[in-house]
């Protein structure tokens, strides 16, 4: 049947305004239209009366009804005319097809006021297909194009309401369903192809890897003894119990939220200073996961709980989340810059630690992908317009560690001390030559002196009467000394926090950030910054939230995002509010999302910071809503979400699966996960790992930083802070203290551990959604060849031998506590080979002390004079007690490290099945 005329302009008009006008924006606007003082070739692109007059040439670029007549239609195919020019820009076939119907349909064009009018540009909704795109009912963007656009519907999913899905049952196995979540894989398996499952773990693999899962450290022996031997049903789930209820998985659960909010303990940039009390929040995360505290309030805490309850010290360690970014102030720095640098950071690293949002990208322009127009980017960070630094007063908690105060800040002060001695004489200098040069013109004081006798610049200045390099080096010592005391604060009762109020002016030298006695009065406007120049202010805005997301917290309506006070207290608890609310589309989403993903090594979405259109897909959709609303209708309880993926079949089965082959044909990235995903150790569960192996590991909880060994070479490489270079890095004075679990080193953002650094410990500037897993040389060399490894194998074979007698039991010890199995016949062949072969080595080489360097060499360039100086840095190590070295020992004892050597350089220690 024939169309009609009308019905073919109608479909023409609803081609242009879902397909063609977008593709004219993006493709031909920025040379024919965006800027009418500048169009190339003159041709105007902006109105069909301009498009069919055609530019320099006079001739019409579109003929009607005739696209291969039509000049625009054939630039695009590269048919004599090549538009776009360059070869990036060419248009898909797919989109020249587009604009060859489109000019066939008659080149059909909505009048002007049609395009401006949101309700007219939509009122054909009902009759536009999924294909062409949904719309998204938003604050508005800056162009009616942007406001009126479409979306792909699977690229919009995660702004849909979450609902309770049906439980599928397409089951390979059902006697292998042992909650509803084997449900849903079976399912998704079964649409792919599989035919069966993997083979159930066994007890040994399963309790290693329920224990690195929760704790990040191995099993012992004696654990594993335990489970084996308790056969009553039930004892997996017993298991789980038992590793949720342990304090270590706190600890494992805060690694994995500080990636998220980049923790450190350290400012970052040029000035990468401590931070003194960072350490608090991250214990307060600790602490949160251990009593499994609701998720919905550990956000909302964290977001406002200075408004929820200011007398609550718990509070005001928790909003330290908002600080958690890297920031200097310094005098070379512009107040309105650095304060617009923040509020952006804020802003974005809310966006994807809470609702796996990309914020940024709509500081300069409507989002390119996603329904966030500039305008709700600019109401969402006026929620931040009062935040304000400050270190609040806060006791230390009966649950906070605190021991070894006095001893810790005893050695901060010596350094202190031994800077003073060492700037002393050169003040001592400066002051004689002051008294000097006064005394050669026979006045007492610089005030007697005519003005034209005065030194230059009419006063002494501190370093009067030095030499270029004297003057540097009070300069140098004065800076260490402002750095040192920034560690004493770490000892003071205080949380790294905020408050709401007025501008407060502060440099990043500060070393409290104090709440003003009024802290009332104007707050800073916001405005939408045309390409995020604070030098381009629009329109100005009040607090609101993603209008995108309308109907969360049940508030529906155009005004639905408008709903945050504009007062100087609230915004950011509504904010906590909307986000933590049941109704929410994303936040349960996002945190179930990061949960599995900590147990099968990737995300059902892998991209667990962007959950828009640009992140991946959901492989398990209706599997993701299920366990979203699960996890509300139970209380928000991250213990309880874990206790589930945990006891299913398919957290349960082998890493291993009989048709492994069949299986890389359908889907050789496990997606559907056939069988269990094997991971590698974290860097900071291989640390931990191989101190708890060796018996050395200090499994104390909290408190501030420590400072383990690293490699010396790093150790003391310069770090440039504040036109001066920052003390040397010392480590802690034992290896009790040194060897606390890597969660409690102390975080620099400008100096990292190699070890940990080579096996892709993130920095923590930006947030990490998932960590690398890279295999690279430099590894082997990190865990084979560092005196990390090599001194972690000689405590393990020193500790070994101290408690058993005969080298087979030396070797089934070492076996049990590195991979949590029993050795081989052939495996305790093996090692004795090894063994004797290094004894025979040992006993012909013995190792030398070497001695620890007392002092260090420093030089820098003067950034006033340009002038390399020189001066020698004392190391105060004079009370350092080392680690079990190889001198201290005999050639068996270093022989059969060799062998604990090869063991914590397997695969099999290396890697989670």
């Amino acid at each position: 049947m024939r169309a009609t005329e009308g019905s073919t302009t109608a479909s023409g008009e609803r081609l242009f305004v879902t397909k063609v006008r977008p593709l004219l924006a993006e493709k031909c606007l920025p040379c024919h239209g965006a800027d009418p003082t500048e169009l190339k070739s003159g041709f105007d692109l902006t109105t069909r009366e301009s498009a069919l007059r055609g530019g320099e040439s006079e001739a019409a670029a579109i003929v009607p009804g005739k696209p291969e007549e039509s000049p625009l239609y054939q630039a695009v195919r590269w048919d004599g005319l090549e538009m776009p020019p360059k070869e990036n820009d060419r248009l898909t076939p797919e989109q020249i097809e587009l604009l060859r119907q489109w000019i066939a349909a008659g080149a059909p064009w909505a009048e002007e006021q049609d395009r401006l009018d949101k309700k007219d540009a939509r009122s054909t909704e009902g009759d536009w297909s999924a294909e062409d795109g949904v719309t998204v009912e938003t604050s508005g963007g800056l162009t009616a194009e942007w406001t009126n656009r479409r979306y792909p519907p699977d690229g919009i999913w995660a702004f849909q309401p979450i609902r309770r899905p049906d439980v599928p049952h397409s089951a390979i196995d059902a006697t292998r369903i042992q909650n509803l979540i084997d449900a849903f894989i079976q399912a998704q398996l079964a649409k792919g192809g599989v035919k069966r499952l993997a083979s159930p773990a066994d007890d040994r693999t399963f309790i290693r890897r329920a224990t690195f899962d929760l704790h990040g450290l191995p099993p012992t022996p004696a654990e594993i003894a335990k489970f084996l031997a308790d056969r009553r049903p039930g004892a997996r789930a017993r298991l789980i119990e038992r590793l949720l209820a342990d304090p270590h998985y706190g600890e494992q659960q805060a690694r994995h939220w500080l990636d998220v909010v980049r923790y450190a303990d350290t400012s970052g940039f040029s000035n990468d200073i401590e931070r003194p009390n960072a350490w608090r929040y991250r214990d307060y995360v600790v602490r949160s996961f251990n009593a499994d505290k609701p998720y919905d309030r550990f956000v909302t805490e964290q977001l406002a709980g200075d408004e929820l309850d200011p007398n609550d010290s718990e509070m005001l360690i928790a909003v330290g989340f908002l600080r958690m970014g890297p920031w200097e102030h310094t005098a070379m720095t512009v107040a309105a810059i650095t304060r617009q640098q923040f509020l952006d950071d804020v802003t974005h690293h809310v966006g994807v630690s809470l609702l796996a949002q990309g914020l940024r990208c709509a500081s300069c322009h409507d989002h390119k992908f996603d329904p966030v127009p500039t305008r709700d980017y600019y109401r969402m960070q006026a929620i931040f317009a009062p935040v304000q630094f400050a270190e609040h007063r806060v006791p230390f908690l009966a649950t906070e560690n605190a021991r070894n105060f006095a001893e810790a800040r005893r050695l901060v002060e010596s350094r202190i001390e031994q800077l003073e001695r060492l700037r002393r004489p050169l003040h001592e200098e400066s002051d004689a030559a002051k008294v000097a040069y006064l005394r050669e013109r026979g006045v007492d004081k610089l005030k007697d002196l005519p003005a034209d006798q005065r030194p230059e610049g009419g006063n002494f200045g501190r370093e009067f009467g030095l030499n270029q390099t004297e003057q540097s080096l009070v300069k140098i010592y004065e800076k260490s000394s402002q750095y040192l005391a920034r560690e004493l604060q770490r000892f003071e009762p205080r949380a790294l926090s905020l408050y709401s109020g007025t501008d407060n002016r502060y440099g990043s030298l500060e070393p409290v950030y104090k709440v003003p006695a009024n802290r009332n009065g104007e707050i800073a406007t916001v405005s939408i910054l045309a390409g995020g120049s604070l030098e381009s202010p629009l329109e100005r805005v009040t607090p609101g939230l993603l209008s995108a997301m309308v109907g969360a917290n049940d508030v529906r309506g155009p005004t639905a995002w408008n709903t945050v006070p504009n007062t100087i207290d609230g915004r950011r608890l509504a904010l906590a509010n909307w986000i933590a609310s049941p109704n929410n589309t994303l936040t349960a989403r996002v945190i179930v999302n990061r949960v599995w993903q900590q147990h099968f090594g990737k995300g059902i979405v892998a991209t667990s910071n962007n959950f828009g259109l640009m992140g991946a897909r959901p492989t398990h959709p209706e599997l993701l809503d299920w366990l979203a609303t699960w996890f509300i209708e139970h209380g928000w309880s991250v213990k309880r979400l874990h206790r589930l993926i945990m006891n299913s079949a398919t957290y349960q089965q082998s890493a291993d699966h009989a048709d492994r082959e069949q299986l890389d044909a359908i889907d050789s990235a496990n997606s559907l996960l056939a069988y269990f995903p094997p991971r590698r150790l974290a860097a900071e569960e291989l640390r931990d790992s191989m101190l708890a192996i060796s018996g050395e590991l200090n499994d104390e909880i909290g408190g501030p930083g420590v400072f383990p060994e690293i490699n010396w070479e790093v150790a003391l490489q310069p770090r440039h802070i504040m036109g001066s270079v920052a003390p040397a890095y010392v480590p802690s004075g034992t290896p009790h203290e040194r060897n606390r679990r890597t969660l409690y080193v102390f975080r620099y953002r400008t100096l990292s551990d190699p070890l940990l650094e080579v096996f892709n410990r993130p920095g923590c500037d930006i947030s990490c959604e998932r960590r690398d897993e890279t295999t690279v040389t430099p590894q082997v060399f990190a865990l084979f060849n560092s005196e990390f490894a090599h001194r972690r194998s000689l405590a393990f074979a020193a500790g070994l031998i101290d408690e058993y007698s005969k080298f087979n039991e030396q070797i089934e010890a070492a076996f049990l506590r590195t991979y949590g199995r029993p050795p081989t016949i052939a495996e305790v062949d093996d090692c004795r080979e090894h063994y004797n072969r290094m004894l025979a080595h040992h006993r012909e080489h013995v190792p030398q002390p070497v001695a620890l360097p007392t002092r260090v060499e420093r030089g820098m360039i003067e950034e006033f004079t340009g002038e390399m100086v020189r001066w020698q840095e004392e190391l105060p190590l004079d009370h350092y007690e080392r680690d079990l070295m190889p001198w201290d020992v005999d050639p068996e004892v270093r022989a059969l490290a060799e062998v604990c050597l090869v063991l914590l350089n397997s695969n099999e220690f290396l890697y989670v099945r």
